[in-house]
């Protein structure tokens, strides 16, 4: 099992996932949900609005928030853990 963590960068929260970097995985882009937490997003990646503007992500892993209770959607800012937001990180069975 990965161990999620947080990481405070000035103005948010990210989460990053403790784990070995694969050289293979700087190409290609991985989201990875994390246990009762965001959604982590890792490699060469574009954020956008649904109006097709750019969002700046600020670094190249990001926390994207699951729970909709972040105050920096559509980041992660860490509002899982005081709402106890709880969801695996594998596939829903009955979807």
């Amino acid at each position: 099992m990965t161990t999620c963590y947080a990481v405070v960068v000035p103005g948010r929260l990210h989460h990053m996932e403790h784990m070995a970097e694969d050289p293979a995985t700087k190409t290609a882009v991985t989201v990875t949900p994390c246990e009762d937490g965001p959604l982590l997003v890792r490699g060469p990646f574009t954020l956008m609005t649904q109006d097709g503007r750019r969002i700046d992500p600020g670094r190249a892993t990001v926390a994207l928030c699951r729970c909709g209770r972040s105050s920096a959607k559509p980041f992660c800012d860490g509002s899982h853990k005081a709402a106890g937001f709880q969801a695996t990180s594998e596939p829903d069975p009955s979807g």
